[in-house]
């Protein structure tokens, strides 16, 4: 059942019992997370926090820690799974349920009381009503006709009170109402087969959890000017990384914006806010720090204000697409823009020297001019116009602390991301998500700067890996769709074993591969890209890309890869949260995606 009310319907009822926290391993969950711990921990509520990262671990965790539990909050993971099915809880155990991943579970939506979700429906979700997915009448149908035939039967053994013609006639009606109600019957459960399907067919995201979660801190009147950055990271994750429409973006800076308004203008903030009691937040400290958070359009260049803007320009995925700077002839392109930035610096500035942002083009941003700095974007957005880079600008967000350095949102996006799969041997995935949370504080702002450089080498990498792919080839098209496959003993090649990087990877190499083919049909084809899972146990993993022409990125392959599951004997694990996302044994590999052609041609 949908909950309306996030005050009375959720945060009220958990706040007088410990609670268990299951969040997935995303940017997003870990942002909403990071919003209600405060939320908790200022009315000093008991909660336990465990990561999950597949259907396997949700369901360990939840045995491990259901003991004393009644109320169960599911972040951005088990909203797409049955989980009263799965996780066969005793009936005073209550899930609330906020995941972005859409469809939501039927089961879910339908249920009592036992689960409870917390994202609201929308128009394009098409819900099937309750009366076509659960037949309520199905069992007393049965006892009615199994009660008749009986009948029909002491009736025959009395031969002399009815005759012959009698009993034929009554037999003859009782078939014709048992014909019809099993006509009815199949026609209901044809339509209900009909209607899953097509409320199931494609996976995709919906609203950002952190923003709800924010939603929540407003309407408990606990908003801040860091949750509030919280939750505009969240919203930047869907649509940096793709999972969002830019409509759907556009509607949330509007929303974001007005938060803006209403909370930086008169917040001052303790710098530490992990160690803020309640008493801190209603009273601050005179050696706290103005915050604030500034609206403002910025480019679609990754990292560029901590990187040179020779880099920021080469190993960003919309300018390397949009220039195909994996070409010699992008390679020139490149370099008469930063030509060309030249020369308006120098109409603009007759004391300043014509090669002079060549040549800082290759320094740190933060070590360059400081009026070439300030120009840097009037610069891009005249340039955009003429090589061809539309939409190169977005509405985003700065966040502002004194006289430190300021961060654009998406710059926590990349560090986070970077940070949560960087998976070694000295840091597990645990550790690696707690790090994650870590440098969402403004106290602990060392893991957001390591983040930084490790996204820095991961976006130049993973460059050099979608050239080297489309040098040599190696996105092949099957017919329906194109595939790549990461090959065990490339360089890096362990990299791609996470499925966010796998998954950068496949959208960098589908615009790639766009880009390059002069066949129209390519925009509507879809991509998948596959890795080394663990090379001990011969598992790799699959990445599900839908087409770049779909103005709502949903994709079909998590129910493309369960019917080539049931059709065939390959042993497909769709264990991930995201159903696009798959693992299986590296040997059935090839089989599989014949399968997959098959059925999709």
């Amino acid at each position: 059942m949908f909950v309306e009310d996030l005050v009375k319907g959720f945060y009220d009822i958990i706040s007088k019992n410990k609670i268990l926290i299951l969040v997935n391993y995303d940017v997003d969950a870990i942002c909403a997370v990071k919003i209600l711990q405060c939320i908790l921990r200022f009315d000093n509520i008991v909660y336990v926090l465990v990561p999950v990262k597949t259907v396997t671990e949700l369901k360990k965790a939840f045995e491990e820690q259901k003991v004393d539990v009644k109320y169960v909050v599911l972040i951005n993971c088990g909203g797409t799974l049955d989980i009263i099915e799965i996780l066969e809880p005793e009936e005073n155990i209550t899930f609330f349920v906020v995941d972005s991943h859409r469809p939501t579970d039927i089961c879910n939506i339908y249920s009592s009381s036992q689960v409870r979700v917390l994202t609201p429906p929308e128009d394009e979700e098409k819900i099937p009503d309750f009366e076509d997915i659960f037949n309520e009448n199905e069992s007393s149908e049965d006892e009615d006709v199994d009660s008749v035939e009986p009948d029909d039967e002491e009736e025959s053994d009395i031969v002399n009170v009815n005759s012959v013609e009698e009993q034929q006639n009554k037999r003859r009606r009782l078939d014709q109402s048992t014909l019809i109600k099993r006509r009815e019957r199949r026609r209901w459960e044809e339509n209900r087969k009909k209607l899953l399907f097509d409320y199931t067919q494609f996976s995709y995201y919906g609203r950002s959890a952190a923003m709800l979660m924010f939603d929540l801190a407003w309407k408990l009147h606990r908003e801040s000017v860091d949750l509030l950055w919280w939750g505009i990271v969240g919203v930047t994750e869907q649509y940096i990384l793709g999972k969002t429409e830019r409509m759907r973006y556009l509607k949330e800076v509007e929303l974001i914006a007005g938060h803006i308004g209403r909370i930086c203008d008169s917040t001052i903030i303790n710098d530490d806010e992990d160690n803020m009691s309640q008493s801190s937040m209603s009273k601050p400290s005179n050696t706290s720090t103005q915050l604030r958070i500034e609206s403002e359009k910025d480019l679609l260049l990754a990292l560029y204000r901590h990187w040179t803007i020779e880099c920021s320009l080469r190993y960003s995925m919309f300018t390397a697409v949009s220039l195909k700077l994996w070409t010699i002839k992008g390679e020139k392109r490149l370099k008469q823009i930063l030509a060309e930035m030249g020369e308006f610096w120098f109409n603009n500035s007759i004391l300043i020297y014509l090669r002079l942002p060549l040549a800082e083009s290759r320094q740190m941003y933060h070590s360059m001019d400081l009026g070439l700095r300030k120009q840097f974007y009037g610069m891009m957005e005249k340039i955009s116009n003429t090589h061809n880079l539309l939409q190169m600008t977005y509405p985003s967000f700065m966040l502002h602390q004194g006289f430190k350095t300021r961060y654009q949102c998406a710059d926590y996006v990349y560090s986070m991301v970077a940070t949560l799969e960087t998976n070694s041997r000295e840091n597990s995935p645990t550790q690696c998500f707690y790090n994650t949370m870590d440098s969402l504080s403004r106290s602990k702002k060392e893991f957001l700067d390591q983040g930084i450089e490790k996204a820095k080498w991961i976006l130049s990498n993973m460059f050099r890996h979608v050239q080297a792919a489309l040098d040599m080839r190696q996105v092949i098209l099957a017919g329906p769709f194109y595939y790549l496959i990461v090959q065990e003993g490339t360089l890096h090649s362990q990299h791609y074993s996470n499925p966010h990087c796998l998954t950068m990877l496949a959208s960098f190499a589908l615009r790639a591969q766009v880009a390059s083919s002069r066949k129209i049909k390519a925009t509507r084809l879809p991509l998948i890209a596959s890795a080394t899972l663990d090379s001990d146990q011969d598992t790799c993993l699959i990445v599900g890309i839908p087409p770049i022409t779909e103005s709502m990125p949903k994709s079909f392959f998590g129910k493309a890869f369960e019917q080539v599951s049931n059709k065939t004997n390959i042993e497909i694990s769709l264990d991930y949260f995201d159903s696009s996302i798959a693992k299986m044994q590296t040997k059935d590999r090839p089989k599989f995606f014949d399968a997959l052609t098959a059925l999709l041609s």
